[in-house]
């Protein structure tokens, strides 16, 4: 192989930083992918390696550049999907594939970034009720609220409802100050944090106010009949079995439900079955319910985020038995 450099112009020490990176991870992820070292000098990104992957990796990165020059949100997490993506040899085909898949969010998309997220997207247009399960930073809730708005603005539903148990995350918070809404808000920040990301200010305001979109506390659904509606379960691993009937039984004509969580991360006391675990094996392979499993490779995180969670897996499955 025929070795070649490439420079590329960056115009700002922030795009810089973006496509290589904090502490330059994503240039280490290029050498490592790709082979390619990256060297920053005088305004540009000198790339080193042989022809083709030179050519690969530069063809990246001035997409990215294009997509920040345009005004879009790129982070540095965005860049490394590309990079990683950049690795199979129809990724391009696959790309615009995905991308015509995707939920259409204002002037961009929000794209599957692993081959599991792919099948997470694909198993939600195909199932009225749907399951996923897998490690934190996999894109579960995400994905999801995604899929809600993409409904909504399609005309398919009429409101969205975001759902939580309030389950504290093994620590005792005590007494918390202020009304009602304002005691179980904490618990429900996530699905706020989610809006924020995938609904500019206005949108996001308006239909909060006018109850398109509710983000309310597991409690809240007994008795309730939700018809038209796209409804998310996120952190499901905190039910119970009997509260996870309950909230299933909610489902009304019309409406889609995706429920979420990470069977690792159970808060409820050692003796309670979680209603996740026990739903996913009464109901696979039910007639109109999907299920996704997630994993470590699905981490679209911080990189180091991948590692903690497979360091942490490795660990479990070597502890010795009592």
């Amino acid at each position: 192989m025929s070795d070649a450099d490439a420079n590329i112009p960056v115009q700002s020490v922030d795009e810089a930083r973006t496509l290589l990176g904090p502490l330059d991870s994503n240039a280490r992820l290029i050498r490592e992918l790709h082979g390619v070292n990256v060297l920053a000098r005088d305004g540009s990104l000198r790339l080193l390696g042989d022809a083709a992957s030179v050519t690969l990796v530069q063809q990246v990165l001035e997409e990215s550049l294009a997509v920040l020059r345009a005004g879009r949100q790129l982070g540095t997490q965005d860049v490394a999907a590309q990079l990683r993506a950049a690795l199979g040899p129809d990724a391009l085909a696959n790309g615009a594939a995905a991308a015509e898949r995707s939920p259409k969010l204002g002037n961009g998309s929000v794209r599957p970034r692993t081959a599991g997220q792919q099948r997470y997207l694909e198993c939600m247009d195909a199932f009225d009720v749907v399951f996923a399960v897998g490690p934190a930073g996999t894109g579960k809730t995400y994905l999801a609220v995604a899929k809600a708005i993409e409904a909504m603005k399609r005309g398919m539903v009429r409101r969205m409802v975001l759902v939580r148990p309030a389950v504290e995350a093994g620590e005792k918070l005590g007494f918390l100050p202020g009304d009602f809404q304002a005691k179980i808000d904490p618990y429900l920040r996530p699905m706020y944090d989610a809006l924020q990301d995938l609904l500019d200010a206005r949108t996001r305001t308006r239909w909060l106010e006018s109850d398109v979109v509710e983000v309310c506390p597991l409690a809240y659904m007994r008795g309730r009949t939700l018809n038209r509606a796209f409804v998310i379960l996120d952190e499901a691993q905190n039910t119970t079995v009997p509260q996870m009937l309950m909230f299933l039984t909610r489902l009304g004509e019309g409406s889609r439900m995706v429920v979420t969580g990470d069977p690792s991360q159970v808060d409820l006391p050692g003796n309670v079955t979680s209603g996740l675990a026990d739903a996913w094996r009464k109901l696979a392979g039910v007639e109109g319910i999907g299920q996704v499993r997630l994993d470590a490779s699905d981490v679209v995180r911080h990189q180091v985020v991948s590692r903690i969670v497979t360091a942490y897996e490795s660990a479990n499955q070597q502890k010795p038995r009592a």
